[in-house]
């Protein structure tokens, strides 16, 4: 990724300052109280406590490039589901037979009236189909345990461990895990360092100079499982791993394939070095200390510099996170008369964690962040809004404006994609993995459209969290290739003198037969939406206006109504019985998005059919944010606490605040960053929110929301 110092400014980096001094209390949107939120009373009284040896999800540490999930012992000793991810750490398959993406034929559809090539599947390229989907993958870059061994000299199993309890210090970012081993207590402390791509851990007990608790690392080669932790442990001589000891450090060399990276580890104590097996590694402490510490830092390149110690390691994750609590916004509830507050102020903190440690770093964020390798760790266009928007509303704007850059970075290469299909402007891809330009090759992911005018929106936050000629330089041309390619999308149709988006086009529920659908509600409404918001840019830009834009704009079809309610897509049938699952993303039109184009009578009853009908067993996790956005904007703030507080199953939060569960992948960010916008935004207000303090919330008395640092929603 490129380092462009305009989309680096230093000015953002300013706001964290501000955060850290501390921002006034905000009452609404134009009064102020004296007195600040008690941050660290409010992440703290929140901060982890597990105890059940056996949960699904792992407690992480990481600084969103990175992240190191780990079980109850704070390593990664008996779970299969605690992983070592990160942003860089990639893997490409040999291709079949050589054969290129450039190779992949797709198919061509009939395009109101053209034909146009898509990257739909071909039965005749099935092999490289699948390749093209199944490649490249993320990796687990190593499993770093611990070896336990009971009185007998036998290895401990997880039922062998007493009393376990994990403790995560949310401001600190500091994990204090301590169990007993043939009544032996030992105590684990686990931290990721905030700017290296490294854990520190340290390990008390008498079982240290016993010599019966040592530490294990070992590594897999890369899986084509679609949902999995992006390890296969069953073919070793499929990589390579040399190693190299030097007193008291160790540098592994891994090869996998195309494949390169190291991992530097070092201890404080004598050990016994041992490689056990295929690609295992053993460091039983020969010492007469009661602890051992033990540092592990996973390198993309080489790398000479010093590993940190623990104590540095701590010092700075110390730092790190009390800054990062107290910059940005903040949102206490604790005083609220509602006894439900507690658990949406767990979720609303943990969120706040979780993201930052997997979903905070150089590339857009795969669903399930740095746990897994949901969907080979592909990024989705289309989920960028979710992942990212709350930063901007939360007033983090760094964390995520590493991530715009693949917007810039890809313009060129995604305007030969509209080209080619004869449109202007720049047509963003649904799925992408890594860097790589293909798409995912199926009949939904080349024929999405949602995603197009997401650029604009991000766009027009960082210009309202930044209202200067730079951020308009950073942005224009972005915003107006998407703007050229959304006007010259929309087809129009003579006869009936208006645009049309679609046919063919697969609407954000991706249940609809692309070949025949045409003007979905949600897509309507952000066109309309995109379109306006770039001709705001062309006057901050004074530049000379596209007549394009107001054309399509005031000419697009009107959102689809149908029996008094709107439905998913005009051409519509059996809307309520037969498309009432997947996501109801006709109620996000004034919700999610502003509300162009929206009658919101009309949008009132959609939401109650919508309520009475929608099947939410088939939803996924930032369905709920959403009917929670509309619903406040529609003056129902208890019916949107509802949402952001329901316990279905496809939006629990677990213990460690992930979310999902019934659905693959798990976790599902999505919700996690839905539920941060939807409750900013409740807090801080809209665009046109009425002028009362906390414009989301119930104004009964039974909720007391101190906010500060927040921006409002669009």
């Amino acid at each position: 990724m490129r380092n462009k110092t305009s989309f680096h400014s230093g000015r953002i980096y300013f706001l964290l300052v501000l955060g850290i001094l501390g921002y006034p209390l905000m009452v609404g949107n134009a009064q102020t109280v004296s007195g600040k939120i008690d941050r660290k009373a409010l992440v703290t009284r929140h901060n982890l406590l597990i105890k059940d040896r056996n949960l699904y999800g792992p407690t992480q540490v990481g600084n969103g490039e990175f992240a190191f999930g780990f079980d109850i012992t704070g390593l990664q000793t008996f779970s299969n589901s605690a992983n070592t991810m990160s942003n860089w750490g990639w893997h490409q398959f040999p291709s079949p037979n050589g054969q290129r993406p450039e190779d992949f034929k797709g198919q061509e559809w009939d395009t109101q009236g053209r034909m146009v090539r898509y990257d739909v599947q071909n039965p005749e390229q099935q092999d490289l189909r699948n390749w093209m989907v199944q490649n490249p993958q993320r990796i687990h870059l190593g499993r770093v345990g611990l070896v336990l061994k009971k009185k007998n000299g036998s290895i401990a199993s997880l039922g062998d461990l007493q009393t376990p309890e994990q403790v995560l210090d949310l401001w600190s970012g500091i994990s204090t895990s301590t169990f007993s081993v043939s009544s032996e207590p030992v105590t684990v402390t686990t931290i990721g360092h905030p700017s290296k791509d490294a854990i520190a851990v340290r390990i008390k007990s008498r079982k240290v100079a016993e010599g019966s608790i040592g530490i294990f690392i070992d590594f897999p080669y890369a899986s084509l499982h679609e949902f999995g932790n992006g390890a296969d442990w069953e073919k070793p001589d499929k990589h390579q791993t040399n190693e190299t000891v030097n007193g008291r450090q160790a540098c592994f060399q891994r090869t996998m394939d195309d494949t390169r990276y190291d991992v530097r580890m070092s201890w404080d104590q004598q050990v016994d070095f041992k490689k056990i097996k295929g690609h295992r590694y053993e460091l039983m402490p020969v010492t007469k200390s009661d602890e051992i510490c033990f540092i592990v830092c996973f390198d993309k390149e080489k790398d000479q510099s010093p590993l940190p110690t623990f104590a540095q390691t701590e010092q700075e994750s110390i730092k790190h996170w009390a800054d990062y609590w107290q910059s940005g916004g903040a949102i206490d509830l604790s005083e609220s008369k509602d006894p439900r507050w507690k658990e949406l102020e767990r979720r609303i903190v943990l969120s706040q964690y979780i993201m930052a440690v997997n979903e905070a770093g150089s590339l857009p964020p795969q669903e399930s962040g740095l746990v897994n390798n949901g969907w080979y760790g592909k990024y989705h266009h289309e989920m960028i809004w979710w992942h990212c928007t709350h930063y901007a509303l939360w007033n983090r704007w760094p964390l995520m404006d590493k991530m715009m850059e693949v917007y810039p970075d890809n313009l060129e290469m995604y305007k030969k994609s509209a080209k080619a299909q004869g449109y202007k402007g720049v047509r963003w891809p649904k799925t992408i993995g890594d860097r790589t330009w293909w798409e995912w090759p199926n009949e939904t992911n080349p024929l999405l459209i949602w995603q197009q005018p997401h650029a604009i929106f991000f766009a027009e936050l960082d210009y309202r969290a930044h209202p200067t000629r730079e951020t308009l330089d950073k942005w224009k041309e972005v915003v107006f290739e998407t703007a050229n390619f959304m006007a010259s999308y929309a087809y129009y149709n003579k006869k009936e003198k208006r645009y049309i988006l679609g046919y063919p086009v697969q609407v954000v529920s991706e249940n609809c037969d692309p070949r025949i659908t045409y003007n979905p509600t949600f897509e309507l409404s952000y066109w309309l939406t995109g379109l306006r918001i770039a001709q705001d840019w062309e006057k901050r830009l004074k530049v000379k206006a596209n007549p394009e834009y107001e054309k399509v704009r005031t000419k697009l079809s009107k959102l689809p109504v149908k029996d008094g309610v709107y439905v998913s897509w005009e051409n519509i049938t059996d809307m309520w019985t037969k498309y009432n699952f997947e996501h109801p993303a006709l109620i996000g039109a004034y919700g999610m998005l502003p509300g162009d184009g929206v009658d919101i009578p009309t949008m009132q009853r959609t939401l109650d059919r919508v309520e009475q009908a929608w099947q939410f067993h088939e939803t996924w996790g930032w369905d709920f944010p959403m009917l929670a956005m509309t619903a406040a904007r529609l003056g129902k703030p208890e019916k949107a606490l509802e949402y952001l507080l329901s316990y279905a199953t496809e939006f629990a939060f677990e213990d460690h605040g992930l979310v999902g569960g019934g659905r693959a992948p798990f976790p599902y960010f999505p919700g996690n960053g839905g539920l941060l916008y939807a409750v900013a935004m409740m807090a801080a207000g809209w665009d046109g929110a009425p002028d009362v303090h906390a414009p989301g919330f119930p104004q009964d008395g039974s909720w007391t929301v101190k906010w500060e640092g927040l921006k409002k929603a669009l």
